[in-house]
């Protein structure tokens, strides 16, 4: 009896504590005792519309993070359908692209057999769990997501954000940070890879799993607060514009390598591409945007340094930089692109990784949300 009752003033002592830890200590605690539970998501596009930032940004992040996760970790990668909702879709290309998608995350590295891949519309508890949180998310908040604007002008092709304002806004667009704040909570995520545009949306994500812990859970933390997942981030900028981004919205799409570009098609673009006309190879994005964008993009194939691939070029010129990368990229996608064709083919495979990986999503939902359910008085 003794024994037992130390043992239940220890797990008090226990809760208490966690109840006070800083958000580090947090995670610390969570890896040592479950694992991490690493969640992220991507737009239905796929292949036919991703360029070469997409992938080093996001697509290549996530293959080295399930690669490197322990046994004890959870890796969840979703294609978020209803997200694509909240702008205007053709929907036979909608549905074209969740397959399109699928293949490519397929393609470049990401194994059902280590991660649990699905599309986001198969599980419907994303869609219970936002509907809970948008009832205790106030709108002060909401208003003051600025995502909004950047997405409402891209589909709108306007020239920058003041030129779209609340009066095209739907409720979709408007909430959805909510829903992406469901995606990850209904798996009760500890990591989160997001990128600088996200940083955003994963801070609401963090105070709703708080708000909620304080109105529905206040003897335990019942959703872990969700740290963001710092990875080594490749900024691709335009090959026609060194000052911005690569992106596929720009005009000309001698500015971007898509996924899709045959071997031919990456060389007269990189061929093209702006440098400057100092002579030889240095590092300097202020001063030399051009080429330090091409070292970097080398690097990212390579994976290596950028500043060792720059003292390699040191007394190289411009050509040789520019042919050494184009052969580099080349090597880079060509495997890639070749799966993808033959992913394509196999609509019947597709369709059962898609199915088991909604079936290990609900699965893992489902015991959060029951929880959920009888906290907030809906069992």
């Amino acid at each position: 009896m003794f024994s037992s009752r130390l043992a239940t003033t220890a797990r008090c002592c226990r809760r208490q504590s966690l109840r006070y830890l800083s958000t580090s200590e947090l995670v610390n605690e969570q890896k040592t005792t479950r694992g991490r539970v690493i969640f992220s998501g991507i737009q239905p596009t796929g292949i036919l519309h991703l360029q070469l930032g997409n992938y080093l940004g996001a697509i290549s992040n996530w293959v080295k993070l399930q690669n490197d996760a322990q046994p004890e970790d959870d890796v969840l990668f979703t294609i978020v359908g209803w997200h694509a909702l909240t702008l205007p879709q053709n929907p036979k290309e909608l549905s074209a692209a969740r397959t399109n998608m699928l293949a490519t995350l397929l393609a470049f590295g990401i194994d059902p057999k280590r991660s649990v891949v699905f599309h986001q519309d198969d599980n419907q508890w994303h869609t219970e769990l936002a509907w809970i949180l948008n009832c205790i998310t106030p709108i002060g908040k909401l208003r003051r997501m600025t995502t909004w604007k950047s997405r409402l002008a891209t589909s709108r092709n306007a020239n920058d954000e003041s030129e779209v304002d609340e009066s095209m806004l739907n409720a979709g667009l408007f909430t959805y940070p909510v829903l992406q704040a469901a995606d990850i909570l209904a798996y009760r995520a500890t990591h989160v890879p997001v990128g600088e545009d996200q940083t955003q949306h994963l801070e609401l994500s963090r105070d709703l799993a708080d708000s909620f812990n304080r109105t529905f859970s206040r003897r335990k933390r019942f959703f872990p607060i969700p740290s963001q997942l710092i990875t080594p981030t490749k900024r691709v900028l335009s090959l026609k514009d060194p000052s911005s981004k690569m992106s596929k919205s720009a005009p000309d799409p001698a500015s971007r390598i898509e996924l899709t570009d045959t071997a031919a098609q990456i060389s007269r673009k990189i061929r093209a591409a702006v440098t400057d006309s100092i002579e030889g190879i240095t590092y300097d994005p202020v001063a030399r945007p051009g080429a330090s964008n091409l070292l970097a993009i080398l690097a990212a194939c390579t994976n290596e340094p950028v500043e060792e691939v720059a003292v390699r070029y040191a007394g190289k010129g411009h050509s040789d930089l520019k042919n050494d990368l184009a052969d580099a990229l080349e090597e880079m996608l060509r495997g890639p692109r070749a799966e993808f064709q033959r992913l394509r083919e196999e609509n019947g495979y597709l369709a059962a990784v898609a199915r088991e990986g909604a079936e290990k999503a609900k699965e893992r939902s489902s015991k959060t949300m029951r929880e959920v359910r009888n906290m907030v008085g809906l069992c």
